[in-house]
């Protein structure tokens, strides 16, 4: 039996990306509001992400109306956009995003939502504030702000929470996005949106802390490693020919600065003794040229992916528009196990 886009009105859908959950995850859903302003049906989608635990049973008790299944842990940002898939395919106008940790308070919701119900944004991020957050221990508040200021830099934004997991999109935003890396969708998704000049705004949400530690990562650097990474990979697949022709400066100007260095001394004592400066010039000149034509490569590129990003959002809406925005009683693919609704569970 599918579930699919009400006939009276705007539907709203919360997906909860969930690994082992099962200890906050009814605290969670027992939060979240099942009537909000402005729309006519808002339902609950669960993915669990290869949990060893009871975390689909806990929601199945809860009712949540979908829940997708994946048969072995595929990481946070496949969980993502795997809701997003199932969520629009369910017939959603609206996404909101929120963690199973029963981090941010359900209460929270309806004004996350606002600015994309009043027209005014694509995407709405909730702002915890965590430079004022007194569970957060100082060095995260610290990097927190230093990713925030990273990802806006990369975004071309202003970002005050990059790595907040609490937002809303609207329906055209979630058949435009495309996470490509496989660890965190947050920083990714934000440098995406910006640059395709989507609306993003923020609203302040309530936050509370959770006991357990993060499973995104085993450390702080772990994490500040692996974020700075993709937000580095995200900002150079948007900029290539900014990226490398400054990398490609860079490289050209201390060579050059060094072929000046042994042309003096060349002028002064005949150059003997300095020859490694003459090499290293050549060397760092002939590094600048090709690194400015990967970023000629890269420009083209990324014109190609533009296209392709382009094809996809064609792709994804033909799909689902042609299967009447329905989520399938039962769909299975190569990388996951989706479970089924809670009606088709208890039919059968």
């Amino acid at each position: 039996m599918g579930v699919g886009r009400s006939k009276s009105g705007r539907k709203l859908v919360i997906q909860i990306p969930c690994h082992d959950e099962e200890a906050s995850l009814g605290a969670t859903l027992a939060e979240l509001p099942r009537e909000v302003e402005g729309f006519d049906v808002v339902e609950l989608l669960v993915i669990d992400d290869g949990s060893t635990d009871a975390t689909a049973e806990v929601a199945r008790r809860a009712g949540v109306d979908h829940i997708v299944r994946h048969a072995r842990q595929e990481g946070l940002a496949r969980a993502f956009s795997h809701g997003l898939d199932m969520a629009l395919r369910a017939g959603a106008d609206v996404i909101v995003n929120t963690d199973g940790d029963n981090q941010y308070a359900g209460a929270s919701l309806p004004a996350l939502v606002a600015p994309i119900v009043e027209g005014t944004a694509d995407i709405v991020v909730g702002d915890r504030a965590p430079k004022g957050l007194a569970h957060f221990h100082p060095t995260k508040r610290l990097l927190s702000g230093v990713g925030s200021w990273a990802v806006g830099i990369a975004a071309g934004a202003t970002i005050p929470d990059a790595a907040s997991g609490f937002r809303a999109m609207s329906r055209a935003a979630a058949l435009r996005l495309v996470v490509q890396n496989e660890f965190t969708y947050t920083h990714e998704t934000l440098i995406q949106a910006s640059r395709r000049r989507m609306a993003i705004a923020h609203v302040p949400v309530e936050v509370r802390e959770t006991k357990r530690k993060s499973r995104l990562a085993s450390s702080m650097l772990g994490y500040v490693t692996r974020s700075a990474a993709t937000i580095f990979r995200a900002y150079t697949m948007y900029r290539p020919l900014r990226v490398f022709t400054t990398v490609g400066l860079v490289l050209g100007l201390v060579g050059c600065a060094i072929g000046v260095r042994f042309l003096w001394f060349f002028f002064h004592d005949g150059g003997n003794g300095h020859v490694q400066s003459l090499l290293l010039c050549v060397l760092l000149v002939a590094m600048g040229f090709v690194a400015f034509l990967m970023g000629l490569l890269g420009d083209v590129i990324a014109g190609n992916r533009r296209l392709l990003e382009e094809l996809i959002w064609r792709v994804r809406t033909l799909e689902v528009d042609a299967r009447g925005r329905e989520l399938p009683a039962q769909h299975t693919a190569a990388r996951s196990e989706d479970a089924v609704s809670n009606a088709a569970s208890s039919s059968s």
